[in-house]
Parts: structure tokens; C-alpha cells; sequence
């Protein structure tokens, strides 16, 4: 029996998981400070397991097994896997949640039957998870599928990157980011739904904000595509809950990337439930 966790800021939610059916076992507080008692948390669900996977908003290093995870300091710089292993005499596998996204639409949502599956979440920032063969690819460093960073946004919008870099999507790409093109158009403030219903209802603004986000973010993506050679691009978090949205930016890619394709490359999520439960649950199957 598999054990999966969505490891968040604030909770821990736990479920059994088989395939993409998800029986949640409960939830609780995620203890931020102690590590003892984050072990403890995590060990609660766990009666009965034959393994454990987390979904974690963070970064391991598949040589070293250490996670870089600012929201959990008492697990940041750990060896998490190996020392929850130790801790409750199970095998653990832990992965970054984009890439558990990944994994889950690969397997049992929008990338079904796709060899290459390169799934993309535009929620709050910009991040995304490559999938091969069934298979999660996490690269040097574990950084494989950050297509959010990296300088290749210039002129007005060359802003300042949390990751420290100048000009990455992250900026302007998510929920948070296309607010605040909104206002470098000279637009005002608005939230990200209220720009997205504006563009709907062919308002100047909200229109020439989506369609600069449309053009910016199309071009960098079908680089991606054309690199990796994926053939479907699942698109969760809060703004591809905007199907209409992911569809103009699908057609911008489309005209863009090498393979021509009749059918939509970048698709809004399918995966149904927990993704972050199943792609994790997926992972440990990985294992061995």
C-alpha cells in the first residue's frame, strides 16, 4: 500500500492511492520548525504502508538526495528521503509537486497515450515537469522542467526574479505575473480573474494585457517543445483554469514550434482528483 502526501506550508494531506483512485486518510498541521515532529506528522498516515511518496513545493537533488524547500525550514537542506526512510523504516520517495503534476497527467490525464509530456503550471508563479517514457526526468540538480527561469524577457520587462536572475517568465507568467503586466501596460490594478473576464468581454485593456502575455509566453514554450519533443502540454494551476486562455496561448505555440500539428499541443489539465497524490504515488513505482 502506497501512501501519498501533498506537503504543504501549512498542512499535510495523506491518501492511499491506486493508480489515479485517491483515498484520503486525513490531513494535518506541517510543523515548519522541527524536524521530529515533521517525522512524526508524516508517520501518522503511515500504518500499514509498503511505501511512502511525497509531493513537495520544492527541489531535491537526485544526486544527493538533498531539497531545497524555503516554506518547511526544518526539512531545507535535508536529505529528506533518506532521513524519513531512517526515521520510519520504509522506503520514501520525494518529489517536487510540478513534476508530480507532470507524472500524473502523463499517466492518467491529458498526456495519455503521449510518449514526451511536458506539463506546465501557471498558478501562482511559472513551473513545469518533463515526463519520458512514463518516466519523470528531474536533471542536474533536479531542476529539469524550470522553464519559468531563466533571462529571455527584455526591454520594460526585464523584471527582478525571485531565483535572483533578471527577466525570467515567472515574472510575468502566472496568476500574480499577469497582474502585474497588467499594471507595467499601464493598466492599473486587477486582479488575474478580473483581467482574464475583461479579455472575454474584448475590453482594450485586459485585451492588449493577455495578448502581450500570450506572445511572451509562446515563444520561450515552443523553444521548450521543439527541445524536448513533447507532443502534449498539460497546463494546471489557478490560470489555466481559464480553458479559453490555454487555448489562445495553445494557438500561439502552435504557429511556433517545428512539428506542425492539427490537434492542440498545450491542453488544460485532465487528471481528475489529487494530482500532486497520484503523480507522487507514480513516482515511487519509479523506484528500483
Amino acid at each position: 500500500m502506497i501512501v501519498a502526501y501533498d506537503i504543504g506550508g501549512t498542512r499535510i494531506r495523506a491518501a492511499r492511492v491506486v493508480g489515479a483512485e485517491v483515498t484520503p486518510l486525513g490531513e494535518a498541521p506541517t510543523p515548519t520548525a522541527d524536524f521530529a515532529e515533521f517525522v512524526e506528522a508524516v508517520g501518522r498516515f503511515a500504518t500499514g504502508a509498503t511505501g511512502i511518496a511525497l509531493s513537495v513545493a520544492g527541489v531535491v537533488d537526485p544526486a544527493t538526495g538533498r531539497i531545497k524547500v524555503a516554506n518547511i525550514p526544518c526539512a531545507d537542506g535535508r536529505a529528506l528521503g533518506p532521513d524519513l526512510e531512517a526515521a520510519l523504516g520504509l522506503p520514501v520517495k520525494v518529489l517536487n509537486d510540478a513534476d508530480c503534476f507532470a507524472l500524473a497527467e502523463a499517466h492518467h490525464g491529458a498526456g495519455r497515450g503521449h510518449r514526451n509530456v511536458f506539463g506546465i503550471i501557471l498558478g501562482t508563479g511559472v513551473g513545469g515537469g518533463l515526463v519520458i517514457d512514463g518516466r519523470v526526468v528531474t536533471g542536474a540538480g533536479g531542476f529539469a522542467g524550470e522553464w519559468g527561469h531563466g533571462p529571455v524577457l527584455t526591454g520594460d520587462l526585464a523584471l527582478p526574479c525571485g531565483c535572483g536572475q533578471t527577466g525570467c517568465l515567472d515574472t510575468i507568467g502566472g496568476a500574480r505575473g499577469i497582474e502585474r503586466l497588467h499594471r507595467l501596460r499601464g493598466h492599473g490594478e486587477a486582479g488575474s480573474e478580473a483581467i482574464v473576464e475583461g479579455w472575454r468581454r474584448g475590453e482594450a485593456a485586459a485585451s492588449d494585457t493577455v495578448s502581450v502575455w500570450t506572445e511572451r509566453m509562446a515563444g520561450p514554450l515552443a523553444m521548450v517543445l521543439n527541445v524536448v519533443g513533447a507532443s502534449v502540454v498539460p497546463a494546471g494551476g489557478g490560470l489555466a483554469r481559464a480553458a479559453d486562455l490555454v487555448a489562445a496561448l495553445d494557438r500561439a505555440v502552435r504557429v511556433r514550434v517545428l512539428r506542425p500539428s492539427a490537434e492542440p499541443l498545450v491542453r488544460p489539465a485532465e487528471c481528475p482528483g489529487e494530482p500532486g497524490l497520484i503523480g507522487a504515488a507514480a513516482a515511487f513505482g519509479e523506484m528500483g
